[in-house]
């Protein structure tokens, strides 16, 4: 059996674990180190550390104060990683915690960290998905259920102190172009929630200040959020401190393409077994890598039958973008949302279903000015009745459940 290197505790406060962090920086502590070619187990807690409830309030969502997320598990040190090269990971299996079978999608809102949609969604709301083995459901969404594919949204090494304040440079000199916007440009450093692992003392305190926040995916890979990263998969991680310095949080049961609600997929808490399979030496240069590259899981929900939604870049207003794929792909979710209403979806259960399940999205042209055409693919077998169009129109199918909760800005 692989040894377990890092574990949690749900009822505790994540705060309280010290082989837990929710900052990068080149200082932090390893946690424990490992041989090329080991194998470990690596629990996590959900992203927020617990802060989400099963329950029917949305309260919770608009509450959290987003500046302590994502609590991540690490780092983990490899014996013989040095900057330049680049870490072979291998995802060998992943799971939901036999004691927590359950997790939570959501919408922020617009006043705290907002989202892809957040202009026709202002408000913070929730569905929870009850997890049965490889398939979820939702009293939140009825008529839908789907098989899962387990994923961290967030992996990645620890970056260099000379990346770092590339970092911080550019994000908060972006911010600096639109201070007051809302939601923001980026989110700057912000040392009183920092969780710093094993970092003790003045310097713990300095590092707080400039720990780049977990939010987007950056060069060393952070929060991509894709959802094929699951058993199977290998990663090529860029490498940039001695010792390389792995972490890894914010599981996913399942989720479409984009995590377009921001809290977008179905959040959990978990463990995945991963192998540190090998070093290619100064591979960096050796292959030009600037961001990691990957193979992806060979297992799949097997859904054939889809239907697709088309977007343009013209927005919501009529106006025209030059090959916008960010605008031509909102359309694609908006005509989507449309379309699933029709049949008895409040629009807010329809965005859940688009953030959850496992959708496709493509950028399918960008030759043809001045429109780009994204896509989404909805699969169709996800249902319990027929959403495919026919000459009698849709058929009401959803009345009555537990719509999902909506909390009102304070």
């Amino acid at each position: 059996m692989p040894d377990t290197l890092i574990k949690v505790d749900l009822s505790q406060s994540p705060y309280e674990n010290d082989m837990i962090h929710n900052r990068w920086h080149p200082d932090i502590p390893m946690v424990a180190t490992v041989k090329p070619g080991a194998d470990f187990i690596v629990e996590c807690y959900d992203w927020t550390g617990g802060f989400i409830k099963n329950n029917d309030s949305a309260e919770d969502v608009r509450d959290i104060d987003l500046s302590i997320v994502h609590f991540l598990s690490g780092p983990i040190g490899v014996e013989g990683a040095e900057p330049g090269d680049l870490l072979v990971v291998d995802f060998l299996d992943i799971g939901a915690f036999p004691h927590n079978t359950w997790g939570f999608n959501g919408f922020f809102s617009k006043q705290n960290g907002g989202g892809f949609l957040t202009e026709h969604f202002p408000l913070a709301q929730k569905s929870i998905w009850d997890i049965s083995g490889l398939f979820t459901h939702s009293r939140h969404v009825p008529g839908v259920s789907f098989a899962g594919l387990i994923h961290p949204g967030l992996i990645g090494c620890l970056p260099s102190k000379s990346l770092l304040q590339t970092w911080n440079d550019r994000e908060t000199g972006f911010i600096a172009t639109d201070p007051m916007r809302v939601p923001p440009l980026a989110n700057p450093p912000f040392g009183p929630t920092a969780h710093m692992g094993r970092m003790k003392g003045d310097g713990r305190t300095a590092a707080a200040a400039d720990g780049a926040r977990t939010v987007p995916p950056r060069e060393h890979g952070g929060n991509c959020d894709i959802k094929d990263l699951s058993r199977g998969a290998r990663v090529y991680f860029p490498v940039y401190v001695p010792g390389a310095g792995l972490s890894v949080g914010d599981l996913h049961f399942s989720q479409g393409d984009g995590e377009i609600t921001f809290c977008g997929a179905i959040e959990m808490p978990g463990w995945i077994h991963l192998r540190v399979s090998g070093l290619i030496k100064d591979g960096m240069s050796k292959y030009g890598i600037r961001n990691p590259i990957f193979k992806p899981s060979p297992i799949t929900p097997t859904y054939k039958d889809h239907l697709i939604f088309e977007g343009i870049s013209v927005d919501e207003q009529g106006a025209q973008h030059y090959l916008d794929v960010h605008v031509a792909y909102r359309q694609a979710c908006l005509n989507a949302i449309a379309y699933l209403t029709k049949f008895g979806y409040t629009p807010a259960q329809a965005y859940a279903i688009l953030g959850t399940a496992p959708v496709q999205g493509h950028i399918s042209g960008v030759v043809d000015i001045p429109n780009a055409c994204a896509t989404l693919w909805l699969p169709t077998e996800i249902f319990d009745f027929d959403i495919n169009p026919s000459a009698d129109g849709p058929t009401k199918a959803i009345t009555g459940g537990i719509d999902i909760p909506t909390a009102p800005d304070k």
